[in-house]
């Protein structure tokens, strides 16, 4: 079995070295945040959110470029590095599910199917592989009124 998973690991490039997290350092200065919606906007659905990044680029998933990463939207959830796992957050994957929204292709926008009331939302950039930059760059947590 470990030769088959060698020959796997050669052939296809996947390594069987554990991902450490919190390695990809980010760049000085680079910041996350909503072009739209803002902090306190009212509106209706379905709600078209549109994610801005400076002082990095952004790449797909999977893409091991410097200064590169791709969005991770969280929604109705505690900000990021609070709540029952706040402390190891930002040195694991990031899930996905529907708190945590995955853009790995490089998308910079979503429209989201909300229901009626108030939600939280909050940008988080991730590396090549989910994982939040050694200095996550992670922008404020909104909240929005959906009408």
């Amino acid at each position: 079995m470990k030769k088959f998973l060698a020959a796997v690991a050669l052939v296809t490039g996947f390594s069987m070295q554990p991902v450490m997290a919190g390695e990809t350092m980010a760049p000085e200065g680079a910041s996350v945040y909503f072009i739209s919606p803002h902090d306190g906007d009212a509106v209706k659905g379905p709600v078209k959110v549109m994610f801005g990044l400076s002082g990095m680029g952004v790449a797909p998933a999977g893409t091991d470029k410097e200064k590169t990463g791709h969005h991770h939207l969280f929604v109705d959830r505690a900000p990021f590095g609070e709540g029952p796992d706040g402390a190891e957050e930002a040195n694991e994957n990031i899930p996905s599910d529907e708190h945590h929204r995955h853009f790995g292709g490089g998308q910079t926008e979503t429209t989201l199917d909300l229901a009626p009331g108030k939600h939280t939302l909050q940008l988080v950039v991730g590396d090549k592989d989910h994982i939040p930059h050694d200095k996550p760059v992670v922008s404020p947590q909104i909240t929005i009124t959906v009408e």
